[in-house]
């Protein structure tokens, strides 16, 4: 039944990762005028322009570049090989660790009492493409 909906769930997942990446992840709100609104992309960014490379990092490999590689394992055993290589089951121990990561972020901007910070679209669908990414992978044969 998946493999029939594979292609648009790929298709979904990429187009949702590229938007959810660069609309506004979170509305962080300071006193009662001032607001900011970063994506994911402008995070990643801050951090590094700021020194915290080791930080940036790591959120972009887990947010940026482990997610593409995840969706091009997915599409790559959907389309060319049929299945999985052998590393990809170890793609999907991870496979929510990319909205994790940033669910984290959210949750120490809210606990921390110095800002407000509300969820944006960009939230939703970066965790719209793991998803999709993962009901994508549901039913490839992996190799042994």
């Amino acid at each position: 039944m998946i493999d029939k909906f594979r292609p648009l769930l790929l298709l979904l997942a990429a187009i949702s990762f590229g938007l959810g990446i660069s609309l506004p992840l979170i509305r962080f709100e300071k006193l009662y005028f001032f607001a900011e609104t970063p994506s994911l992309l402008s995070l990643v960014a801050g951090l590094w322009s700021k020194g915290d490379w080791g930080l940036a990092g790591l959120v972009a490999a887990f947010s940026l570049v482990f997610p593409v590689v995840k969706m091009f394992t997915v599409f790559e055993a959907a389309f060319r090989a049929g299945r999985f290589p052998a590393w990809a089951g170890v793609l999907a121990k991870w496979s929510m660790m990319d909205v994790l990561l940033v669910a984290i972020l959210v949750f120490a901007a809210k606990t921390s009492g110095l800002a407000t910070a509300v969820s944006q679209p960009g939230i939703w669908l970066f965790a719209l493409s793991t998803i999709a990414t993962a009901i994508a992978s549901m039913g490839i044969d992996t190799e042994h």
